[in-house]
């Protein structure tokens, strides 16, 4: 018996399914409460992941991600998923160790086999990152979603936040942009089977390698970018910093199809739109940066790259493009030129 496609039976995919950014802080505003000063970094930076330290030498890195399919394949999704949660352990500087399934499936319409295929996805990726996968945690659901809460350990005398970069530091972008639109635009004719393949592949690329380039080079800051797009976690990044952002539109990376389907709008998310909405507040685009590129540098991301903030004589060392710099100014505020 056929089965419904994954990507059918959920209202948002991947990334582009979460809360609004600002509902989402509006609510968790002054819901911090820990007084346990081995608690380094928490919620309140709005960071990729917690830090707990052990020791002077060891803390712990936490994080929790899942989503809904953005891809129809099981085991694409599974492994897209699984790179995704990782990533948050890869942002801080951090390497993964173990890691839970989170499971919300409908079992009676999609059957065990499809579930299976999820889980096997997912496995394959925690292997290539050396994490073990030491159990989980499911629910029936009509809307499928899947993701790992995971656990990294990373030294606390280099812990890559996104409060450590300073003025002049040039930012580097570790994978192009442009998954959500290849996703949203193939399911609507406007990006072919080769560019989903495409943005399969570059989503499920672990972070790892750029992480421990990051590290080797000395970088300050980093943080990944998911589904508040580039300018969304860039804005946190900033405004932790202390620092203002330009943004070289035309520098940015961008994976083949994407740009057209910002363009015609068939490859424009909900989720996109939101986020073009959240970075306007923050944003002054230059009247000469095209619709589709505004669109890019909101596109709602799932598992994309790292942008790492690094001294600038070192950045063409980093693999990945330089997209802009950081600049003295009121925290938090982009120019996009």
């Amino acid at each position: 018996m056929a089965t419904a496609a994954l990507t059918s039976l959920s209202h948002g995919a991947g990334c582009g399914c979460k809360l609004p950014a600002q509902e989402l802080f509006a609510v968790l505003s002054g819901l911090d409460g820990h007084e346990d000063r081995n608690v380094l970094i928490d919620a309140t930076t709005a960071d990729d992941a917690a830090v707990y330290r052990l020791s002077d030498e060891l803390a712990l890195v936490q994080s929790v991600d899942f989503f809904t399919p953005i891809v129809d394949d099981p085991y694409d999704f599974g492994r897209i998923a699984a790179a995704n949660a990782l990533s948050d352990v890869y942002a801080m500087g951090g390497t993964p160790i173990t890691a839970m399934n989170l499971v919300a499936f409908p079992l009676e319409q999609l059957g065990a086999a499809v579930l299976r295929l999820i889980l096997e996805g997912g496995l394959a990726t925690a292997r290539a990152a050396g994490c073990s996968l030491v159990g989980g945690h499911s629910i029936d659901d009509p809307e499928p979603k899947y993701g790992m809460a995971v656990t990294g350990t990373v030294d606390p005398r280099r812990i890559l936040s996104n409060a450590g970069a300073r003025a002049g530091d040039a930012l580097v972008l570790t994978k192009p942009l442009g998954v959500g639109a290849i996703c949203t635009g193939h399911r609507r004719g406007a990006a072919s089977d080769a560019q989903l393949g495409a943005a399969t592949e570059s989503m499920s690329q672990l972070n790892a390698d750029a992480s421990h380039a990051a590290l080797a080079l000395d970088a300050r800051a980093a943080t990944d970018v998911t589904g508040f797009g580039l300018l969304g976690h860039l804005h946190s990044l900033a405004l932790q910093s202390g620092v203002a952002a330009e943004v070289e539109a035309s520098s940015v990376p961008c994976l083949d199809g994407a740009e057209a389907a910002l363009g015609d709008g068939r490859g424009v998310s909900g989720g996109t739109r939101r986020n073009l909405r959240y970075a306007e507040a923050f944003t002054d685009f230059a009247p000469t940066v095209p619709q589709a590129r505004r669109l890019l540098v909101c596109d709602a991301t799932t598992s994309g790259g790292l942008l790492v903030a690094l001294a600038p004589q070192r950045a063409d060392e980093l693999p990945g493009a330089v997209v802009g710099r950081l600049v003295d100014g009121p925290p938090g505020e982009v120019v996009v030129i």
